[in-house]
């Protein structure tokens, strides 16, 4: 399973909705992602794909939307 894939399937899990179709929506105006969204996020991302993105230096505007999540994990890689 590549990144975008995986990203795609850890926020179907935490949301329980297929994002897939609306990579560039922000998940927070949304309702779909709050902040313990946010860090169960993180920590899955920790889990499946080893990147260390610590909560104290989220930006929510950098991992608003799943395009961006995307860019990010795979800049960390």
């Amino acid at each position: 399973m590549n990144t975008k894939e995986t990203v795609l399937n850890i926020l179907a899990d935490l949301t329980g909705s297929d994002v897939s179709n609306s990579m560039d929506e922000n998940l927070f105006e949304t309702g779909l992602l709050d902040s313990m969204g946010t860090v169960q996020l993180l920590l899955q991302l920790q889990t499946e794909l080893g990147i260390m993105a610590p909560v104290s230096e989220f930006e929510r505007s950098e991992w608003d939307t799943p395009n961006k999540i995307i860019a990010k994990v795979e800049a960390m890689q």
